[in-house]
């Protein structure tokens, strides 16, 4: 009736890959054979020479690393750090964005201040429109404007005007 199958060979198992030296340090606890790894503490620096060139060995031994920096240090780099952040963003709004500025003056209350600001703010834009600053920020909203007045085929046009 029925006849016989041949076996089905199972499905193959993962390959079998030999074992590689990490990368990485050993973790506390595990100890490293490996004589001439650079984990190992009690390796010498002239054990060095064989795994790299002897420039980069006489890097190692003429200039170790420093100590790591301590908390008035880290503080001082991410102060320096911080400050040169909102320095460039400080000149990149004012390049690119002076309009906020003009923007924010005119909903001020009349007075000497800011009619100082907006007449400043005012030439700064003319002297970034003649460097074509303004480029950017008129190619977004024209292709703002374009995105907001397409239709689909047959429908009609927008009836108010947004502008």
């Amino acid at each position: 009736m029925s006849e016989p199958r041949e076996p089905v060979d199972p499905p193959p198992g993962p390959f079998v890959v030999p074992p590689q030296a990490s990368p990485f340090p050993p973790l506390d606890g595990e100890g490293s054979s490996d004589a001439r790894s650079d984990w190992n503490r009690g390796a010498d620096a002239h054990d060095l020479a064989g795994t790299s060139g002897r420039l980069d060995a006489l890097r190692r031994f003429a200039f170790p690393p420093d100590e790591p920096p301590g908390e008035a240090e880290l503080a001082a780099r991410d102060l320096r750090w911080t400050s040169r952040v909102i320095l460039v963003t400080t000149v990149v709004l004012l390049i690119f964005n002076i309009a906020a500025v003009q923007n924010w003056a005119r909903q001020q209350a009349p007075g000497w201040g800011s009619a100082t600001v907006r007449e400043l703010a005012d030439v700064w834009d003319a002297r970034m429109a003649l460097l074509g600053a303004d480029q950017p920020r008129q190619g977004l909203r024209e292709a703002y404007a374009a995105f907001r007045d397409a239709r689909f085929p047959g429908q009609e046009g927008a009836t108010e005007d947004r502008d």
